[in-house]
């Protein structure tokens, strides 16, 4: 049986509800195109029914956990898209001024490097040490840590989110902590 039809509309309008509020919990937002929002849940649906994890529909899964987790939705991917383009990468997750409608959609190119990339490797001589403002990052991390100066949620990331996910701060809040 195609995994597809095992999930009748309530099913599929039950998961999207759930996305829905978590990621405004988290003060993300959905795609407004309901459409085509319900058709990437689906694919999330899917995939996780044959995979055991939703994996991010746009992109094809290894099928093996470890090799996917960068593409588990929420990928890892999203929140550098959201700052760049103000949408993920297969458009489920958008920004406020592409939500209000004064930030244009256009195309987002591929993050996720090749398999060969994705491959852990020991880190090169010198590469624990990036000064980023306020001193050395320490071994092991590949961006920098931002704080939320309100609640002190800590993110690793190229740029603070838009908002705080737990207090829901806005990105001016955040500082670098590291």
């Amino acid at each position: 049986m195609d995994p597809q039809t095992e999930f009748t509309d309530e099913d599929v309008d039950r998961y999207y509800q759930r996305l829905k509020q978590d990621a405004e919990q988290s003060a993300y937002h959905l795609n407004p195109d309901e459409e085509m929002t319900l058709d990437l849940v689906r694919g999330l649906m899917v995939n996780e029914g044959r995979l055991g994890y939703p994996a991010c529909p746009c992109r094809l899964p290894a099928g093996e956990f470890e090799a996917d987790l960068d593409i588990i939705c929420p990928c890892d991917y999203r929140d550098p898209d959201l700052d760049e383009y103000g949408m993920c990468y297969c458009a489920l997750y958008v920004t406020n001024e592409v939500l209000g409608g004064a930030k244009a959609v256009a195309p987002i190119p591929e993050r996720r490097p090749p398999i060969e990339g994705r491959l852990k490797t020991a880190a090169a001589p010198g590469a624990a040490e990036d000064t980023h403002g306020a001193g050395t990052r320490p071994a092991g991390l590949t961006k920098p840590v931002w704080r939320c100066r309100v609640c002190g949620y800590l993110c690793g990331r190229d740029q603070p989110p838009e908002n705080c996910p737990i207090c829901k701060a806005a990105k001016e809040r955040f500082e670098r902590f590291m």
